[in-house]
């Protein structure tokens, strides 16, 4: 399963992509969608025509967005809210599975604890792929904890919605067979 992972943001956009290899993790690209100062319209089409292109060129098989949590800056918070809309957008018009996970879940998922401070995920993010140290800058590196958030926990919920006979996606997600 090859996931693509993205910690939105409207001035940078982490990304990163991750594949697994029965039970081994490997990373194949990541990076940073960066935008310019200006009209907040102008920096969404960016936004959205870097993840066309990211969708297109990495085929990825599920995109993994982490949710928002609370900003202080309501002005920050909506940007980043639009900025995710774009990526959802992008996203379900490629017909590429959408799964959404909180910060907690992503560094429950990575760490073991989820509370754990931002230098720890980076650290685990490293060793879990095989880095020499943590992707930088640091939106890249939370795009692979989200990836990873996403390999360690859809076998699970696969095997809840198959003991629930529901073979639906939990909310958010969606399959690219669907219309």
């Amino acid at each position: 399963m090859r996931v693509l992972g993205i910690d939105p943001g409207i001035g940078r956009m982490g990304y990163g992509l991750v594949r697994s290899q029965g039970n081994r993790l490997r990373t194949e690209d990541y990076g940073c969608v960066e935008t310019r100062p200006g009209p907040i319209g102008e920096r969404l089409v960016r936004i959205y025509e870097k993840m066309q292109e990211l969708l297109q060129n990495l085929n990825p098989d599920v995109v993994a967005v982490e949710q928002l949590f609370f900003y202080r800056n309501v002005t920050t918070a909506f940007h980043v809210g639009q900025a995710r809309g774009v990526v959802l957008l992008a996203a379900r018009q490629a017909e590429v599975a959408v799964a959404e996970y909180t910060p907690m879940q992503v560094k429950q998922a990575v760490t073991g604890y989820g509370s754990a401070e931002k230098g720890q995920v980076q650290r685990m993010v490293a060793m879990l792929l095989g880095l020499p140290a943590p992707p930088r800058p640091d939106d890249a590196a939370d795009a692979l904890a989200v990836a990873i958030c996403h390999l360690h926990t859809a076998p699970t919920m696969a095997l809840v919605r198959g003991r629930n006979g529901d073979d639906r996606f939990p909310a958010g997600e969606n399959r690219r067979s669907q219309s």
